[in-house]
């Protein structure tokens, strides 16, 4: 049903577009005839409107992967730098989740670490809505943080790195079969704010794949069944993402290591000090409206890391200096 409304939803605006195209071109022709200028420059505003949706839909089209529909874990990791990095890291949750609640996801908690000064560092979330992973899998990788730090009475400028990783929650449809005797579950008593209960049981759950070394924690539910199903789950899609890269990979040849996510790997670069600006290291698009990215307006790079994997060449010198 989701499958159907999806291609539903494609297909009614294909349908419109293609109308309001006729319109407009109509309208045009009407104007020019009639020497009606105040006309054309109103139907050459929406025809520049109808532009920019089909830009958009023309990349939404582009998630045909098996899981780009799906809801999506995200996964925040301070890196090394103490309260520095795990300022950052707190930094690029909130972007994430204002990305989030801006285009209508949920989002649910799963799992946070938090800082012994300030930050967090590590932290998981869910983020359900369609195309979820689709978008936020152009994340993935080392985002670096170039600011006056808050936390050095000195005013020095610091360089902070923190890593995302993103993969998708696995439906029915997707059957990943895991032996129970090659993943080790360890229990421990959850971390933060949760009251008696959970502070004093040991009700959070770790799963580590020992073949693999994967390994996941869950505490967002009093109860241990609870976590430790939710981390089953979460299992199942950090080896399915595994399986889902292998496959791209043969197919489209831009398969993406593990291993690539790690310091000296950034993909993106936010720049406070000594100047505003935010820019990402594979496709070249950058802006100088720092605030506004990490309030979370990143579709001009999830869009831009889109198109350059679908249409392929190097980096696109696009500069935004509103």
């Amino acid at each position: 049903m989701q499958e159907r409304t999806s291609l539903e939803d494609s297909l009614t605006a294909i349908g419109r577009i293609e109308q309001e195209l006729d319109d407009q071109v109509m309208l045009i022709e009407l104007g020019e005839a009639e020497s009606d200028s105040g006309v054309v420059g109103e139907a050459e505003a929406a025809l520049k409107g109808l532009k920019a949706e089909v830009d958009r839909r023309q990349l939404e089209a582009l998630l045909s992967g098996e899981a780009d529909p799906n809801d999506t874990y995200l996964e925040v990791h301070a890196g090394a730098g103490g309260t520095e990095s795990q300022d950052w890291a707190a930094m690029l949750l909130r972007m994430y989740t204002r990305w989030a609640e801006q285009h209508g996801y949920k989002i649910e908690y799963l799992e946070e670490t938090e800082g012994e000064e300030a930050g967090i560092k590590s932290s998981t979330i869910i983020i359900k809505g369609h195309n979820a992973y689709g978008w936020l899998k152009t994340e993935r990788g080392v985002h670096r943080l170039v600011r006056i730090s808050p936390f050095d009475s000195n005013a020095r400028r610091h360089t902070s790195f923190a890593s995302v990783d993103v993969y998708p929650v696995i439906d029915d449809r997707i059957v990943i079969d895991v032996k129970e005797s090659d993943v080790r579950t360890d229990t421990m008593r959850s971390g933060g704010a949760g009251g008696q209960h959970v502070n004093k049981t040991e009700s959070a759950v770790r799963l580590t794949h020992i073949p693999t070394g994967l390994a996941v924690v869950c505490q967002a539910e009093r109860s241990q069944h609870k976590n430790r199903a939710t981390a089953w789950n979460m299992l199942r899609a950090r080896l399915y993402e595994i399986e889902l890269k292998k496959r791209e990979a043969a197919a489209a040849a831009e398969f993406e290591a593990k291993t690539d996510i790690g310091w000296g790997h950034q993909i993106r670069s936010y720049v406070l000090q000594p100047y505003q600006m935010v820019k990402d290291l594979r496709t070249g698009v950058q802006t100088s409206d720092t605030g506004g990215v990490l309030d979370g307006d990143l579709d001009r790079f999830m869009e831009a890391t889109l198109a350059q994997k679908a249409f392929g060449g190097g980096p696109e010198q696009i500069e935004d200096v509103e």
